[in-house]
């Protein structure tokens, strides 16, 4: 079977719970992050309401339309606020802003729930005019509708601009006796079911590079599924689990303050947040697994609008102050156009039915 795939956390694999205090170096990063995204938010909450008493005052029932966009444009996420997910959107709404000119705003509106579906589900519902986009997430946005009767699909969503791509990587206390992936196969293999690795959930980047090493492996793991990697990271810590299978952003980050070490990355180049991890394939594991972000809009904009946004949104990613941010906050920016990411999100579709089809992870 073909194992290299890429994908996105998870039933928000790679969101921290929003209520978590979270442990070390991770949980002191989250704390900061919740309150970095509730002076977003009430700060765009402000400026959203000067906005539109603005509006109110100088367009009258006979007056022409501005050109776009003429009220404000809603980003939907479909995670809690404090998150990876939401923390990049917040990040970047001030920079599109700036780019559309004039007085356009973007206001992120959460959507949580269902791993991601209510809020995939709302932008493709929205009336394509421009005014409402959205993050998406995959693996989620491609393995929802194959795991179940979904209220979306990936064709009524049209891919605008990808993101962040956070790989996967396996990581275990320091005091774990295994040393490498070879250990960790080497002992699953002589001890079937006896290996518990902690993951963000069933569907899940995490979970679905657990069930990758499993198959490459021969081996047979017990997965032990948390709502989020703060919680997997906590079991790890408190060595309740084994293994954990993280973000390495996510990793990266723990480490920094936690005593884990990181046993590889899935990636096919080693990963800047960890340039010292070696890879997966360098380790003789051909397991390649990512957490994927990026911006959509429903199926069916009107071209001119179209086109404005994706401009927008290629020069906002450009900013270096936004890329800065990005680097700080741990996430790995890869940035792609319209193209590259449909033709991405496809791949990964295709991929993914054919591993649903011999190892569905959803039982």
């Amino acid at each position: 079977m073909d194992t290299n795939a890429h994908s996105a956390i998870r039933a928000e694999p790679m969101e921290p719970a929003a209520g978590a205090s979270g442990i070390g170096r991770f949980g002191a990063f989250s704390r900061g992050l919740r309150r970095l995204v509730a002076r977003l938010t009430i700060r765009g909450a402000v400026a959203a309401g000067l906005t539109a008493s603005a509006m109110a005052a100088t367009v009258g029932p006979g007056a022409a339309r501005a050109a776009y966009p003429e009220k404000p444009i809603s980003l939907i996420v479909g995670y809690a606020a404090g998150g990876g997910s939401d923390f990049i959107a917040r990040s970047l709404a001030p920079f599109i802003e700036k780019e559309l000119g004039g007085s356009a705003r973007v206001m992120v509106m959460n959507r949580p729930g269902a791993g991601g579906e209510i809020g995939f589900a709302a932008i493709a519902d929205a009336a394509p005019d421009g005014y409402t986009i959205g993050l998406v997430n995959s693996p989620n946005v491609v393995t929802i509708p194959i795991e179940r009767h979904a209220r979306f699909s990936l064709d009524r969503l049209d891919p605008l601009y990808n993101l962040v791509d956070d790989p996967g990587s396996f990581v275990v206390h320091k005091d774990s006796p295994f040393r490498s992936l070879a250990d960790v196969a080497a002992f699953a293999r002589a001890n079937p079911n006896n290996v518990t690795v902690g993951t963000t959930g069933i569907g899940s980047d995490d979970h679905l590079a657990m069930l990758m090493f499993q198959r490459l492996t021969q081996t047979q793991l017990t997965h032990v599924p948390f709502p989020g990697s703060a919680d997997a990271n906590r079991a790890l810590l408190g060595r309740h689990i084994q293994v954990a299978s993280m973000n390495i952003g996510e990793s990266a980050r723990a480490r920094e303050g936690d005593p884990i070490r990181i046993l590889g990355v899935m990636t096919d180049r080693r990963s800047e947040q960890a340039p010292d991890v070696p890879t997966f394939k360098e380790l003789g594991f051909d397991v390649r697994m990512s957490s994927l972000r990026g911006l959509a809009a429903p199926a069916g904009l009107p071209p001119d609008i179209r086109a404005e946004l994706v401009d927008a949104i290629d020069k906002a990613v450009q900013h270096p102050e936004f890329q800065d941010i990005a680097r700080k906050a741990y996430q790995p920016l890869r940035l792609l156009p319209p193209d590259r990411y449909a033709a991405e999100l496809k791949a990964q579709e295709a991929t993914f039915r054919r591993i649903w089809k011999e190892t569905p992870w959803l039982k």
